[in-house]
């Protein structure tokens, strides 16, 4: 499953990875979301190609235009109904597997059936990491873990992560099904920590396979609409996916880390996206109210637990905590406290 937006430059490395690795039950659906560099030609041209020297891949390529720019998730929908296999792998179009990386996914489906979702190593090149697994901080600030540290810090085996990188990521049909998939309404950035997040709360786990390795042309700075997105989604999930209890305890941490974010990002430059973020969260309360209580029904494990899957240490070259223990140490200490208390009320 690839969605791609002005993706032809890359494109034809992709489809060539997967034609190496594929099987003869395997699908590939791309979807693109109204390029106009001709990335749906050349995914047509190049999946042809692709059957063409691998039988294997006959008749198993499908391209999709939306017609319109309707972000990743909603994309990745038309994408699964598009096809049918028990797996789904979802990779950026920049986003090329090595060798056996879509046999050690495979595998990992048996030696966990405890997963709903799990993903690849995810590299910058072959001696730095982009994610190792997603990281979430409590307050609802998600980022990729070890990202531009050394490849030989990656785990020997199999972990467990808080949530899977949407860049090479695996979900069983069943689970996406189940909890309703990405969420579309999230247009780009945290959906696949919403996703993890929730996994997390319905009692089944993510993780990541150390030895199934992709490598992926990341760069942060992808703009202010980008602060928009991850601020306006970071809200949207700590208030749909925290438990109860957990979120009145964090609620003075969240209000006071808000009133320093905006001073953060008016020195930074983007306090005008946070404001509309701000804007698009207060209006859109109701609905992300509706959600929180499907989402709440599908809970199976209590606060305690689920704090488990949270951090205390903004451990990210991207937030202006990490490093600064006069921020840490408080936020630290705050999070002690609140696991003690939640252990408490769990008896």
């Amino acid at each position: 499953m690839v969605v791609t937006h002005e993706s032809a430059a890359d494109l034809g490395a992709l489809i060539d990875a997967l034609r190496q690795q594929a099987r003869h039950d395997d699908e590939i659906a791309i979807v693109d979301n109204a390029s106009e560099d001709g990335t749906a030609e050349l995914a047509r041209a190049e999946l042809a190609r692709a059957e063409l020297a691998c039988a294997e891949l006959a008749r198993s390529g499908t391209v999709v235009e939306t017609g319109a720019n309707l972000g990743f998730a909603a994309a990745c929908h038309i994408g699964v109904d598009a096809t049918k296999a028990p797996l789904l792998l979802f990779l950026n179009p920049d986003a090329v597997p090595e060798p056996d990386c879509l046999a050690q996914l495979r595998a990992a489906a048996e030696r966990h059936p405890e997963w709903g979702a799990w993903q690849a190593a995810v590299l910058l090149d072959s001696e730095q990491v982009n994610s190792s697994g997603g990281v979430v901080h409590f307050l609802g600030i998600g980022w990729a873990g070890d990202c531009g540290r050394p490849v030989a810090l990656l785990p020997s085996a199999d972990r467990e992560v808080a949530f899977p990188s949407g860049a090479a990521m695996v979900v069983r049909r069943s689970e996406w099904e189940r909890l309703g998939g990405l969420d579309a309404e999230y247009f780009m950035y945290c959906e696949d920590l919403d996703l993890g997040l929730r996994m997390w709360l319905s009692g089944v786990g993510v993780g990541i396979v150390p030895a199934a390795r992709v490598r992926h042309g990341y760069e942060f700075d992808k703009g202010q609409m980008k602060w928009f997105w991850l601020e306006r989604n970071r809200w949207r999930t700590v208030l749909s996916v925290y438990p109860a209890p957990l979120l009145a305890l964090l609620a003075p941490a969240l209000l006071l880390a808000e009133l320093a974010l905006l001073a953060v990002a008016a020195r930074q430059g983007w306090l005008a996206p946070k404001l509309r973020a701000q804007r698009a969260v207060l209006a859109g309360l109701p609905r992300t109210l509706a959600r929180r209580r499907a989402v709440q029904a599908t809970r199976r494990v209590g606060a305690a637990r689920f704090a488990e899957r949270l951090t205390a240490v903004p451990d990210s070259e991207y937030l202006a905590a990490a490093g600064r223990p006069a921020l840490t140490w408080p936020l630290m200490l705050y999070w002690k406290l609140v696991r003690r208390v939640l252990s408490v009320l769990a008896g």
